[in-house]
């Protein structure tokens, strides 16, 4: 899919950008393989890590359209992974999350079109599905430009889709790298904020490989939703920790009990392929297909029942002790 072809990752120096960049190098021959990200340190020491001849490094902030439109001449396919994504942060620094996840968002868009990119995949998460807090929201609002924009195509073969998944295993900022951070300094405890908090929980490998595999199904204006297992914050933190006390702390501003990915109110939208939902676009395209029944791999779907939900708490998939533990493992942790 990628051979001979020009990909741009915007956030490409992030924890998926390097598993990405990782994985394509070694399944596909790609013409350019570029990374696009305002960190030059980020992109210094990636350098050191992927230097192969198709690499190449741009700095510029997804809030800049012109350096952008600059950056994805001649691409073929863009994977737009760039945000500002820590939940209180967010909450603190709203307007700068705005101009990061909602106008980057735009903008992407906005040079994805002027260079006629043919397909172009944006990351979302599970924090999109009726949202409380600003974070999720303005990624909810991403989600619906990047559905829309497929209707601004015109005679371009331009395509837009997104992919939303849950919190994963070991990336940067998430609980395991702070619950091992606590657990090397020896801390007297873990901090829980709830003793029946779920998440989801997916690898980065498997994120990687669910982005790939949609470049094939998408038709353009689908939200793809991974099957994925759910686990308990406190299981997580006994299996890390086995006889260390954990400490109630409370949620924190902007927090779910459970995640939610297809929320009930869409469940008019929701299709059940055998291993991901598809959300329906809410809208109709004027100049290309509206059946999302069958994917472009030709794999069939039925819609879920009305009310139908898909969240952290009610998922028939919880992973054991050790389950949690073989998951932690494929990450080094």
């Amino acid at each position: 899919m990628f051979n001979n072809k020009s990909v741009l990752i915007t956030g490409g120096t992030g924890s998926f950008g390097h598993q990405f960049i990782k994985t394509t190098l070694e399944y596909y021959q790609p013409r350019k393989l570029i990374v696009y990200s305002r960190d030059e340190l980020k992109q210094f020491e990636m350098q050191q890590k992927f230097n192969a001849p198709c690499m190449r490094y741009f700095i510029g902030d997804v809030r800049d359209c012109e350096r952008l439109i600059l950056a994805t001449q001649d691409v073929d396919y863009i994977i737009h992974a760039a945000a500002l994504k820590q939940v209180p942060a967010a909450e603190y620094n709203p307007m700068e999350c705005i101009k990061t996840n909602i106008h980057g968002a735009e903008n992407v868009i906005k040079a994805a079109l002027a260079n006629n990119v043919l397909k172009v995949i944006a990351l979302s998460t599970d924090k999109a599905a009726n949202p409380i807090n600003l974070y999720g929201a303005t990624k909810l609002a991403s989600d619906k430009l990047f559905v829309a924009a497929n209707n601004m195509t015109g005679h371009r073969e331009t395509c837009f889709s997104v992919v939303r998944y849950g919190n994963v295993v070991g990336s940067r900022g998430s609980v395991v790298p702070f619950f091992k951070k606590l657990i090397v300094e020896k801390n007297e405890y873990l901090p829980i904020t709830h003793n029946e908090m779920t998440r989801f929980w997916i690898t980065l490998q498997q994120g990687v490989d669910f982005v790939l595999k949609n470049f094939q199904r998408m038709k353009g204006g689908e939200i793809f939703v991974p099957k994925i297992p759910s686990i308990k914050i406190a299981d997580l933190a006994a299996v890390m920790a086995p006889g260390l006390p954990q400490k109630i702390i409370g949620i924190r501003p902007g927090e779910k009990l459970h995640e939610v990915m297809c929320p009930a109110d869409d469940s008019h939208l929701t299709l059940e392929f055998e291993d991901h939902f598809v959300l329906r676009p809410t809208i109709e395209f004027n100049t290309r297909e509206n059946n999302f029944h069958i994917n472009n791999l030709k794999e069939k779907s039925a819609p879920v029942a009305q009310g139908f939900e898909y969240n952290s708490g009610n998922n028939p998939h919880f992973l054991t002790h050790e389950e949690i533990a073989a998951f932690n493992g494929q990450v080094g942790l």
